[in-house]
């Protein structure tokens, strides 16, 4: 899968699941090129920065495993390393 493929999935399944008024997705993975858990695909190292309604009232380390729940097996194969700002 490709990075805009992978980048276009997990912004469909969060805007499906969380229906976000802001997502802002980066893929980082150009910068850990080279390290030694840097996926052969190229993929893997993300930035998201998310506000939804459903993040009112709870805790961040809640905010977080919503996103996680959502992205689901994502994280097997697709994404090695998620760096989550929510956004209130």
């Amino acid at each position: 899968m490709t990075n805009d493929t992978v980048e276009e999935k997990i912004r469909e399944r969060l805007e499906r699941a969380l229906q976000p008024s802001r997502l802002v997705l980066h893929d980082q993975s150009a910068a850990h090129a080279g390290h030694g858990q840097h996926r052969a695909h190229g993929g893997g190292h993300y930035c998201l920065e998310i506000a939804a309604d459903c993040f009112a009232g709870r805790p961040l380390a809640e905010c977080h495993r919503m996103v996680h729940r959502a992205l689901g097996d994502m994280f097997s194969e697709d994404i090695h390393a998620l760096s989550i700002k929510v956004i209130r």
